[in-house]
């Protein structure tokens, strides 16, 4: 069976934890800044979970992860 290939836009976007699961940044928080809150852009930092529905997918997408 041959090797299967990496969704190349998925590995940069996502990381999958030790538990099986994959976080991911947050959007939202590229441009147009100056009209959202100090609030709103601190609570875009860092990274959260991808939904449990999308796992699957990105299992598939991912399968070397």
């Amino acid at each position: 069976m041959p090797k299967l290939k990496t969704n190349r836009s998925a590995a940069k976007r996502f990381k999958r934890t030790a538990g099986g699961g994959f976080k991911r940044g947050r959007s939202h928080l590229r441009h147009i800044l100056t009209k959202k809150t100090s609030k709103r852009k601190r609570q875009l930092r860092g990274t959260t979970m991808a939904h449990s529905t999308d796992n699957a997918r990105l299992r598939q997408m991912m399968p070397y992860s």
